[in-house]
């Protein structure tokens, strides 16, 4: 009985017909499963199928019988299996083949490692266990398989256990990330290996080479034939437009045909789904458009049918009336033990620090939702025992809730330069090379950024190496990615990236060879989480040695002054990079007048600058900024030196840096020098407003003291990482652009940075091999 067609009003129970059943336990599920992982957020777990299983609401037989009865059992499952074919079909997609050949030697022994050994110490203890214990036939005959299970830590688990913990794209986060991509390679091989051997003991000894055969046939033919296939159908969709019903059913049936395929094979069907997502083109406009019509409804929604599904079928209870529970557990906990001991002692012998070496082995550790659709596969076949199913479970669900907040507690990627700063351009020789590393969000903020570059005057005597770093927005679980994308005549690395990438390194490489001799580009992507982008930068700032990170605005302009689009996620971005690069960082609010480069390269007028100073390191390293732009021939400069009116006007109360700008570049043509001596923030918004006509380009410094110049503006500040005076001046009543720097924030301690080779002694664009400490060519 499928449809109950109204049967409530003639006294009928729609519980008894399928589908109003599988949309109850549906709603059901999703309800109990928001409530379960709220209450218990911290542990980051899906308990909620333990507490609808046999352990928790269904003990009352009445519940189980009504809402989890087995004719309904087999409905639910079926839905939460395609649910959850779908869903690695869209972890496969955000998954990069080629970083396998990326990953370093070191990431890779210890992805082997960390398979191998647990693998060892299993079957080890699951041949001499029956010989040191009674342990009955069926224990025997499951404890191979407990072994292999034990051995794994597959890709889709590492990388979302790594997103829940906002380490996806840290030092740790991608050494996990390329071993649990061996450990899968490791674990394939080993079930199409168990595969063969099985239905050659089966059937006949042909039938293990021809299941050889159809698995690599199947292979073959998704990377050779279906993989042109779903390319054609990419090229054919606009890159910002988005894919047409029939190219999605199209995909969505090669989906399940590819599932189809894999379990007559004998292989699990999500697994033939996640080999084509591998293949399928990530990012826009097909890999978007796909995650967005599939994720929402299969992963929100369907996918917490197969956690409870898993909980539905264990009965804690059940523990102990078997006769070799010791054994079953013994090893089982051998198995983490050995994957604990095979990834940190590797991990240890190549480098990593052990505090790390430890976070990463609790990492490897930590199992999911692929483990336990394991579980449930080989106890549905009758292979594993209800007890030994329940003590899988059980033993999984402990130890991954434990791990995660010790994970969390133990490692901080940011850990290693937070706290103090190595660069600024102040403590910088005016004759060094200047690093510079620039972040872009979209392509519309490379025309400000390069002009503002230009504006830096890059000379020969003066030469400025320039750090391109593309971010874009990691969507789903799956692996970050940070590269150096183009080699060293600035041809791209990488095609696999989106068009926007060659774009946006194209413009960077025109400026450098406008200015070849004197710039060096260096051109990096990053793909991750707008949560953790802020470590990506701060890597690149402190690996490359850079003075100063320049980032937009999260606000742009629309054409008559108001704001077009704001984007709250590149504010958090800038916040915490504000907080914690280990260099000079700059803001710059872009208004449309470094847009356009002909002023600054061509232009008959000059390109007016405006430095507004109050006194502080902020407002010091500004100053050494606008210093270096002095002897570009079309920048004029006016520093603006904002003092209160009851100080002495004398030389005594000048800073060092004040002295030495007064001494060096007053009396130039295009330097002017200015005192403004107010007594209150009335007079300091005065002088504000005065900048309006005679500006293009206001520099400031973020941080100043608190005085009598700046009281009562911060009451109203609306974007504190821009300071009192920047917040004020990114208002909409001033039409220039602005640059907010800041030199080093409170309760931080200066360090001078080490030399540092030059970067731009002899090309103007290159890939700048990523300098990874520890040696594992995560990035290179």
């Amino acid at each position: 009985m499928v449809n109950s067609k109204g049967c409530l009003w003639s006294g009928g129970d729609p519980f008894a017909f399928s589908l109003p059943l599988v949309l109850a336990q549906l709603i059901f599920i999703f309800f109990v499963t928001r409530i379960t992982f709220f209450l218990i957020r911290p542990l980051k777990q899906s308990m909620a199928g333990v507490f609808m299983g046999q352990s928790g609401l269904c003990r009352n037989r009445a519940f189980a019988a009504l809402m989890f009865p087995p004719r309904g059992r087999m409905v639910l499952q079926t839905v939460a299996d395609l649910a959850f074919m779908f869903h690695l079909f869209v972890l496969g997609i955000h998954v990069d083949p080629t970083m396998v050949k990326r990953a370093g030697r070191n990431a890779m022994l210890i992805g082997a490692s960390s398979f191998a050994l647990p693998f060892v110490l299993g079957c080890l203890a699951s041949y001499t266990l029956p010989h040191l214990a009674v342990v009955d036939e069926a224990t025997a005959h499951l404890l191979p398989y407990v072994a292999v299970l034990n051995s794994a830590s597959f890709f889709p688990v590492i990388t979302s256990l790594l997103g829940d913990l906002k380490i996806l794209n840290s030092e740790i986060g991608r050494i996990a990330t390329l071993a649990s991509m061996v450990t899968d390679i490791c674990i394939y091989v080993i079930f199409v290996i168990g595969t063969t051997i099985n239905s050659s003991a089966s059937y006949s000894k042909w039938n293990g080479a021809l299941c050889i055969a159809w698995i690599g046939t199947f292979l073959i033919v998704v990377v050779f034939a279906v993989r042109p296939f779903v390319q054609h159908i990419a090229r054919t969709i606009p890159e910002k437009g988005s894919m047409k019903e029939s190219q999605f059913l199209v995909v969505a049936m090669i989906v399940l045909i590819c599932g189809f395929v894999a379990e007559s094979l004998g292989q699990p069907a999500a697994l033939g789904t996640f080999i084509l997502g591998m293949v399928v083109p990530e990012g826009p406009p097909l890999g978007s458009s796909l995650v967005y019509k599939i994720d929402s409804l299969c992963t929100g929604l369907l996918l917490p049918a197969k956690f409870a599904i898993s909980g539905l079928a264990m009965d804690i209870f059940a523990i102990g009336k078997g006769k070799s529970l010791l054994g079953v557990e013994a090893v089982i906990v051998l198995g983490y033990f050995g994957k604990f001991a095979g990834t940190l002692v590797p991990a240890v012998h190549f480098g990593v620090p052990f505090r790390d070496a430890l976070s990463l082995a609790l990492i490897m550790c930590c199992k999911g939702i692929i483990e336990a659709s394991l579980y449930i596969g080989l106890r549905d076949n009758g292979i594993i025992t209800n007890e030994a199913y329940a003590l899988l479970l059980i033993t999984m669900l402990v130890i991954t809730g434990a791990l995660r907040p010790l994970i969390w507690y133990l490692y901080d990627p940011s850990r290693r330069y937070l706290g103090y700063r190595t660069n600024s351009i102040q403590h910088l020789d005016p004759t060094s090379e200047l690093r510079i590393q620039v972040c872009i969000h979209n392509e519309d903020n490379v025309p400000s950024i390069v002009n503002l570059l230009e504006a830096s005057n890059p000379s020969r005597r003066r030469p400025i190496s320039v750090f391109v770093l593309n971010l874009m927005e990691l969507k789903g679980s799956a692996a970050a990615l940070l590269v150096p994308t183009h080699n060293r005549r600035g041809k791209a690395k990488l095609t696999s990236l989106p068009s926007r990438t060659e774009h946006i390194s194209n413009a960077f490489n025109i400026f450098a060879h406008r200015n070849q001799g004197s710039v060096a580009v260096q051109h990096f992507t990053s793909i991750v989480p707008y949560a953790t982008m802020h470590d990506d930068i701060c890597t690149i700032g402190m690996e490359k040695g850079v003075n100063i990170v320049i980032v937009p605005f999260h606000k742009q302009w629309a054409i008559d002054g108001t704001v077009g689009a704001n984007f709250p996620a590149i504010r958090m971005v800038n916040q915490q990079v504000l907080y914690k690069a280990p260099c000079s960082v700059g803001i710059l609010v872009d208004r449309g007048q470094l847009a356009d480069n002909q002023q600054i390269l061509f232009g008959h007028s000059f390109f007016r600058v405006t430095m507004l100073y109050l006194g502080g390191p902020d407002d010091d390293e500004a100053l050494a900024y606008c210093s270096r732009m002095l002897e570009h021939p079309h920048i004029s400069l006016t520093l603006v030196w904002l003092r209160h009116s009851s100080g002495n006007i004398d030389n005594s109360v000048e800073s060092d840096t004040i002295r030495w700008f007064k001494a060096n570049n007053i009396g130039a043509e295009r330097v002017s020098y200015k005192e403004e001596v107010v007594k209150d923030a009335v007079g300091t918004t005065q002088v504000l407003r005065s900048l309006e006509h005679n500006c293009d380009l206001c520099i400031v410094g973020r941080d100043h003291e608190q005085s009598e110049l700046t009281l009562g503006i911060n009451e109203w500040i609306e974007c504190p990482e821009l300071g009192f005076i920047g917040d004020m001046l990114a208002t909409s009543d001033y039409s220039f652009s602005l640059l907010v720097v800041q030199q080093i924030p409170p309760g931080t301690e200066f360090m001078n940075s080490h030399s540092l080779k030059p970067v731009s002694s002899s090309y103007y664009s290159s890939s700048g091999k990523y300098s990874h400490r520890s040696g594992f060519g995560s990035f290179g």
